[in-house]
């Protein structure tokens, strides 16, 4: 039993079953034995692989898209180029390499940050980023980030905002809760606190006994801040996860460790939590501030930002292994039994598309 568990089953015991939401808060950011607190969890050695970590075609695309972005917003200077939730470092070592090879003036005068809640990762990323130039700054939220043009990336971030849940029983829906049964083992329950029925999904009514919904109040605020700084200073953002583009029904909350799945209720702070992002609500939230929100999938993104042809212009360079190495890459990032369906991507953009181009196809290729 993880010592953070041991401190949940008291905490229930003493208060009460928790809301999903403050269980998974609890799991991944408790500070003394939050999974993100004290666990090294991207890459091989750890519990899953995100997309940059795969090959560096991934953040060379995303760079190429920013700038793209940066410059159908005429180019404002100074701006900003900052990624929320950067894991280890490597996305953003991707996309500062790319910029300074396609626009060094841009590399020279813009703002380059790292917005980051865990210090034990914001020192695995200034590890990763050592030596780089041009210099990075480090920040907790977004609203310490200079009053200027933002261009932001997000990968892989809102999986981990915490979630409700709500289950329909009897003639209602009711709020999922972690709870103890009768040997002080965790289990979920349905607690007393509903939900507003504005915030269901169509067939809400017709619902099955036993459906759950998931609502993320959390991550609609988170989207909604960003969003607001962009409407209010210019700028865009590209935002890329596994989810749905259509709210619907269903229980997505999982947890990973050693690249398997496991009883999200086994080991707390030793696994990682997530769910799946509703992309319609996250859209939702940006197109309030008067931006434009545009959904699609990983594999649309990354093919139509010219995938095959980085990958070729790399293979072409490359011996027998690393051509095989670089087609594995390409079938992992955008295949559709893979990453390439899964994933969704969300562009924001400004609300007049005549001030951006639809940036879908590069004007410019990675060197």
């Amino acid at each position: 039993m993880t010592r953070l568990k041991e401190r949940i089953i008291g905490l229930i015991g003493a208060v009460g079953p928790i809301p999903v939401s403050e269980y998974m808060a609890l799991c991944l950011f408790d500070p003394e034995d939050g999974y993100y607190t004290t666990r090294e969890p991207f890459g091989a050695a750890g519990d899953f692989v995100t997309a940059p970590e795969i090959s560096q075609m991934f953040g060379e695309l995303v760079a190429v898209w920013l700038y793209q972005a940066w410059q159908g917003g005429g180019r404002p200077l100074p701006a900003t180029f900052a990624e929320i939730g950067p894991g280890r470092g490597t996305l953003m070592k991707d996309m500062l390499r790319t910029w300074s090879r396609l626009d060094p003036a841009l590399a020279a005068k813009a703002s380059f940050a790292m917005i980051e809640t865990s210090p034990r990762l914001a020192e695995i990323q200034k590890e990763t980023l050592a030596g780089q130039s041009p210099a990075l700054s480090w920040h907790q939220t977004i609203d310490t980030l200079p009053q200027q043009p933002l261009f932001i990336v997000g990968n892989e971030l809102f999986d981990a905002v915490p979630i409700r849940q709500f289950v329909y029983v009897g003639a209602g829906w009711r709020e999922r809760m972690v709870g103890l049964d009768e040997q002080d083992n965790l289990h979920f329950f349905a607690g007393a606190g509903s939900v507003d029925p504005a915030l269901l999904p169509a067939g809400a009514a017709d619902a099955l006994q036993g459906a759950i919904v998931e609502v993320a109040p959390a991550r609609a605020a988170l989207m909604a801040a960003i969003a607001e700084r962009i409407a209010g200073h210019g700028g865009a953002g590209l935002f890329i996860d596994y989810g749905h583009l259509e709210p619907g029904f269903g229980d997505t909350l999982q947890a990973v460790r050693r690249h398997d799945h496991e009883d999200v209720l086994a080991n707390p702070g030793g696994a990682d939590l997530t769910a799946h992002v509703d992309f319609a609500a996250l859209a939702a939230a940006v197109r309030e501030h008067g931006l434009q929100a545009e959904l699609t999938t990983q594999s649309e993104f990354l093919l139509g930002m010219g995938l095959l042809e980085r990958a070729g212009a790399l293979g072409a360079r490359a011996d027998d292994v690393a051509r095989q190495a670089i087609s594995e890459a390409v079938k992992r990032l955008a295949g559709p039994d893979a990453m390439g369906e899964l994933f969704k991507v969300m562009k924001i953009l400004p609300a007049d598309p005549a001030t951006c181009p639809s940036l879908t196809s590069p004007n410019r290729t990675p060197p």
